[in-house]
């Protein structure tokens, strides 16, 4: 809640400047108004400002000895009485708006009691006067002190209040999320995990029965299985057994992130980049797609690990895509490199061989495309896809992470990052 300029004039902590104005005020109402001659009048006004100064430590002490003052300064017929009655109103003043319960009332009562006392004589045929004057000096600074402290006391409680809706909506927000990501890891342990599990042991169950099952042209002369049809299974049991294992750690994370303990190894080591394209491109390879790849190895140990990851996911994404809308027997154009200035450029382009020619050419039809061109915004750099003849290309380029100058070294050590990977490996996670 914006607080208004005016609050703080009225705030505790600027009690101490708010009585040295005060007594200001007085001693120029002294010097250039009133200009006291005599040593008693100066004696008085003396004491106002000195019991004004105490006001900042001993504010009830202070609001009751100046009622007492005036009395004294009134019966010695001093100049400052008018003066020391405003400084004692002000006092008072402060004393309802800075402390609650029966002290202003008291120190109002003594006021109103010094007012009548300098009015005695006058009584009883100024009574309507008299009451008058004792509530304008010491009703009115109670009631108007009073006043200002309920409206901070309410501002304070309407802030509090502000506050603790806000808190209390974060964590309604909180429990949405956890509740969201608690019911997606269900869903994905429940269908997706336990497709994929299944699919993996019947895979196994596959391998095993295999050999003693080959029979006819498929098989060998002694009746074991195709070596070929072997290899093709074997492939199938370890890819599903790694998205299982991914697929179990997604629903970990889903399920409580803190669990996840942030000293383990990250998905893509640093300097690791390299090693692992050239595995997405065997595993595109064994799915029937011919993959002709041109990675800058030396070049790709200096890209930070952001980065890296996203390079990763633009070239398995890409592949896959190639491999799944080109058909089975086309050929793919892979291109990983950085430039002079850090910047990492990806490129895939199929020849669509493997489609009839009458097919129209088709492109990513699910979520990839847009994860992929997230990945890349995220990181600053631009994503282009499209129809290229008969096949599909895609090219991305990834800017320099933040201090990573254009003049580093190529042949830098592996492992090294940019200062920003940890913040950018966050977000891409």
């Amino acid at each position: 809640m914006k607080r208004s300029w005016v609050e703080p004039v009225f705030d505790e902590k600027y009690a101490a400047v708010r009585v040295w104005v005060i007594a200001g005020a007085l001693l120029g109402d002294l010097l250039l108004v009133q200009r006291p001659s005599g040593a008693a009048d100066w004696g008085f006004a003396a004491a106002g400002l000195m019991l004004c100064a105490a006001g900042t430590r001993w504010l009830f002490g202070a609001a009751l000895a100046l009622p007492v003052l005036v009395v004294a300064a009134h019966a010695s017929g001093a100049d400052p009485v008018a003066a020391l009655k405003v400084l004692a109103a002000l006092t008072l003043f402060e004393l309802s708006v800075r402390t609650p319960g029966r002290r202003p009332v008291v120190a109002a009562g003594a006021l109103a009691c010094a007012v009548l006392a300098n009015r005695i004589t006058d009584l009883p045929a100024e009574l309507p006067s008299v009451l008058y004057k004792m509530g304008v000096v010491a009703g009115v600074p109670l009631l108007f002190g009073a006043y200002v402290r309920g409206v901070r006391e309410a501002a304070r409680r309407a802030h509090e209040r502000v506050t603790l809706e806000e808190a209390r909506a974060e964590q309604r927000l909180l429990a949405a999320r956890t509740a969201e990501r608690a019911t997606v890891a269900r869903e994905l342990h429940d269908l997706v995990a336990h497709h994929v599990s299944s699919m993996v042991l019947r895979v196994g169950v596959a391998r095993h029965v295999l050999p003693g099952a080959g029979t006819g042209a498929d098989a060998g002369t002694d009746g074991a299985a195709d070596p070929r049809m072997t290899a093709v299974l074997d492939d199938l049991h370890a890819s599903g057994s790694a998205a299982l294992a991914d697929l179990r750690r997604l629903v970990a994370v889903l399920r409580d992130p803190d669990s996840v303990d942030p000293d383990a190894s990250p998905l893509l080591s640093p300097g690791a980049l390299a090693t692992a394209l050239e595995s997405v491109v065997e595993q595109s390879a064994r799915s029937g797609l011919t993959v002709g790849a041109e990675v800058d190895e030396r070049e790709l140990e200096r890209v930070d690990t952001a980065r890296g990851l996203a390079v990763l996911r633009l070239v398995q994404e890409g592949l896959a895509n190639a491999a799944r809308h080109a058909g089975a027997g086309a050929h793919a154009e892979l291109s990983v490199r950085v430039a002079g200035d850090g910047a990492v450029r990806v490129t895939v382009d199929d020849d669509g061989a493997g489609r009839p020619p009458r097919d129209p050419v088709p492109g990513p039809s699910g979520h990839g495309l847009i994860g992929m061109r997230e990945r890349v915004q995220l990181l600053g750099g631009r994503l282009e896809a499209g129809p290229a003849g008969r096949g599909w290309h895609l090219s991305a380029e990834l800017p320099a992470a933040p201090g990573m100058a254009s003049d580093v070294p190529s042949h830098s050590a592996p492992g090294m990052a940019s200062p920003a990977s940890a913040d950018m490996r966050e977000a891409l996670l």
